[in-house]
């Protein structure tokens, strides 16, 4: 099951002419999840190889206008195309008052949507994976998220299965699945006499705007990508502490105490071009990334590699059709 995230918006509170504000796309498998839609989200997807998708889902962190400016206008995009397939909007704690003043901007929709006010520590189950969330200190109602995956069964020993004369076929699948089953002679063979210790699934963090906090560190600890903010540098860490952000270096010591495999750092100043945060996380995290807007950030399983970063890996290649909005 393929896992990656598209960075579509890595700024800070300001665009500039080559970020923009916050906006971040986690693609499992057919489901795509947005977090964060800020100003001109949709046209970073338009520009992107993936275009405007019918969303199903978006995750609010928190009410701050530069990651949710863009919702409005992409919702009347929707509803402008027809749309009849329902959409669920998540966030913290006043999302429906936020609504109540929104729906004077984008009016009559085509389709239903529904609001879901979220705290810490909530679960959204989607079956092989759940969303988890967890609280951060941004001074206002905030929530970061995480998707982590249930544990697979381990791998199928087909040794062991010829020893025990379990034939090849359905009887194999129903084993990895974790039933048992009999043979024709009446034996009973288990799972767990074919089958190795269970895997772990993947696990992906995204903070949204916080300052520093022991309470993601537990959800955090072993993840194989964990994306924070880091909206300033060592220099300005009475600016960062004044406005509830992070420092390169302090997102780097959560990304060390939890032990992750891979560290992206986004919601950048526009004081900042990218490298001065790569080298103060870097003296303390050395698997640290600071993505650009249109790279893609692949999850594999643990036992195929590393979390990769692949840039400009969403924009379109020459052969890709040219992506329009409906008039």
């Amino acid at each position: 099951m393929d896992l990656d995230l598209v960075l579509l918006g890595t700024a800070g509170s300001s665009p500039t002419s080559r970020r923009a504000p916050a906006a971040l796309l986690l693609r499992r498998g057919g489901d795509r999840l947005l977090i964060d839609c800020a100003e001109g989200t949709q046209r970073q997807l338009m520009r992107s190889s993936i275009g405007l998708p019918e969303l199903t889902e978006v995750f609010l962190t928190h009410y701050h206008a530069d990651h949710y400016l863009g919702l409005p206008g992409m919702l009347k995009t929707f509803s402008l195309r027809g749309r009849e397939l329902p959409v669920t909007i998540y966030g913290p704690r006043g999302l429906t008052d936020l609504f109540s003043a929104l729906r004077r901007i984008f009016g009559k929709l085509s389709y239903d949507y529904e609001l879901v006010e979220l705290q810490g520590g909530d679960v959204l189950t989607r079956g092989e994976y759940r969303i988890e969330t967890f609280n951060v200190s941004h001074g206002v109602p905030a929530l970061g998220y995480a998707l982590v995956e249930e544990a697979r069964p381990g791998r199928f020993d087909v040794a062991t299965a010829d020893a025990l004369g379990v034939p090849p076929g359905p009887e194999r699948g129903l084993l990895q699945s974790g039933e048992a089953i009999a043979l024709p002679g009446g034996t009973v063979v288990t799972p767990a006499q074919v089958l190795g210790e269970p895997r772990p699934g993947r696990k992906v963090l995204v903070t949204g705007d916080t300052a520093p906090s022991l309470a993601y560190l537990d959800l955090a600890e072993g993840a194989d990508l964990l994306v924070h903010e880091a909206t300033f540098t060592e220099e300005e860490s009475e600016r960062a502490h004044e406005t509830s952000h992070s420092t390169a270096r302090e997102a780097a010591q959560v990304a060390a105490a939890a032990d992750v495999r891979m560290l992206a750092l986004t919601h950048l100043s526009s004081r900042y071009f990218g490298p001065e945060i790569l080298r103060e996380a870097r003296e303390v995290f050395e698997n640290t990334v600071v993505p650009r807007d249109f790279d893609v950030i692949e999850i594999p399983f643990a036992e195929r590699g590393a979390p990769q970063l692949v840039k400009g890996g969403a924009l379109p290649q020459p052969s890709d059709p040219v992506q329009s909005a409906p008039e």
